[in-house]
């Protein structure tokens, strides 16, 4: 691999006219790298260094980078002059949302973003104004967007949060400077996988909602457990508050109806992002009409706004839509090469590790994985916090990505197997990957 010299030279001409140098600070990363050009399971960087992704734009990229389908369709809109209209509803975005519906167990009707974020800042607002409260409960190792009500405790450090406790809830361990302590006060941090806790904020505070990703992506991959999300169904419905899945990760990796389909649980709300478009800006708020129809209430007091000049944009909305028809098309089988790719990934890992003497988990579902250096299945932030060997960790991702492999280089991390990766490169991954653990 060649040093990454241009890459430095970019990010060093970007900091002269922006913050950090880079538009997202989560994608400020060490090592720095510029990637210039991504197609399929490949991305190349600014100095022709090649790598397999297993990043896919923090998960989004389900098909591989830059899918020929998706793009026709987005060319196809251009063609037509289909861009901005600004006025008066738009026939793609109908499309879509029959198509969303349709797929979505919990979706009766929905309303379309530009981001994952603004999906569930709308969610919060909505279930606000329906149940006339103004606390709400998020889960220790989530992450629900940038906005003031959810901005914390995604990787926190144990002295920022403290031990494990429970019944009971953890401090606001604010994201950025700038969230009012008006906001902290309204925000209730438990920890995944306890209802003992969620019970006792229910109990505590006038809760408008119970938000969380049904299977937490942003610590890796940690799964509910039996009877988890069930439970949060039934504490939800008799407490009166919502219950609302983040799926802005998990909709459409997984299942064509989300993990909703595969939980079996339905929240009332629920947010998606990411996979949905396959890159394309594009976020959707969706859930029950009746909670839905609040954005179109007839009274002024109830009445929710929503609003943004590019939502449903013509080209990321068709992007969706050639998305959707990807996923139910039996021809392409999306979900069953995926899961293939997947099980060879983790049996070739269990292996390797087999050989070595390191203690791991692999945790899995479908497209997404993680290991973990530790020597059982996580079943919290703090779980993983505890026992987890974050240095080591950071160490194995810098090795592979030196040697053509691309992990995102912060422990934890989940990553993402695309459509378009094939059976060589999972066998590429696993053997770099034992060179790597070797010399490590």
């Amino acid at each position: 691999m060649q040093e990454n010299l241009k890459s430095a030279e970019i990010l060093q001409n970007n900091q002269n006219w922006i913050p950090g140098g880079v538009v997202s600070l989560n994608r400020k990363t060490d090592p720095n790298i510029c990637f210039v050009k991504g197609r399929g399971s490949r991305v190349t960087d600014a100095d022709g260094n090649e790598y397999i992704d297993y990043q896919a734009g923090f998960a989004a990229s389900f098909f591989g980078h830059n899918d020929d389908d998706v793009n026709r369709a987005v060319e196809n809109t251009i063609r037509e002059q289909q861009l901005l209209m600004g006025a008066g509803p738009t026939l793609l975005e109908g499309v879509f949302a029959e198509m969303f519906c349709e797929s979505v167990p919990g979706a009766e009707s929905i309303q379309i973003t530009t981001t994952g974020s603004e999906a569930t800042y709308h969610a919060i607002r909505l279930a606000r104004a329906v149940t006339k409260r103004d606390h709400i409960v998020v889960m220790q190792g989530g992450y629900n967007g940038w906005h003031n009500d959810v901005a914390c405790n995604v990787i926190s450090a144990f002295e920022d949060v403290g031990p494990y406790v429970s019944p009971g809830e953890y401090p606001f361990d604010s994201l950025s400077a700038g969230v009012p302590s008006a906001h902290r006060d309204l925000i209730h941090i438990v920890n995944y996988n306890d209802l003992d806790s969620i019970a006792f904020v229910l109990e505590k505070y006038d809760i408008a909602c119970i938000l969380l990703e049904p299977l937490l992506q942003n610590i890796g991959v940690v799964k509910p457990q039996p009877g988890y999300l069930e439970g949060l169904r039934e504490l939800a419905d008799k407490n009166g508050c919502l219950l609302v899945f983040d799926e802005v990760k998990t909709g459409f990796r997984h299942a064509l109806g989300g993990y909703q389909s595969i939980c079996g649980v339905i929240p009332d709300l629920s947010t998606f992002g990411k996979a949905v478009a396959n890159g394309y800006p594009l976020g959707v708020i969706a859930g029950k009409k009746k909670y839905m129809d609040y954005f179109v209430h007839p009274e002024k007091e109830n009445k929710v706004l929503i609003a943004g000049t590019y939502n449903a944009f013509p080209l990321t909305t068709a992007a969706a839509i050639a998305t959707l028809e990807k996923l139910k098309s039996p021809v392409h089988k999306v979900y069953e090469h995926v899961e293939k790719l997947g099980a060879d990934l983790e049996q070739g890992y269990l292996e390797i590790f087999s050989k070595l003497d390191r203690p791991v988990y692999i945790a899995r579902q479908g497209s997404a994985f993680c290991i973990y250096f530790m020597d059982h299945e996580p079943l919290s932030y703090h779980d993983i916090l505890v026992n987890h060997d974050f240095s080591f960790d950071a160490r194995y991702r810098k090795a592979l990505i030196k040697h053509g492999i691309y992990k995102f280089p912060a422990p934890i991390k989940q990553g993402s197997i695309s459509f378009a990766h094939t059976a060589e490169d999972i066998m590429k991954t696993l053997e770099v990957t034992e060179q790597v653990l070797r010399q490590l």
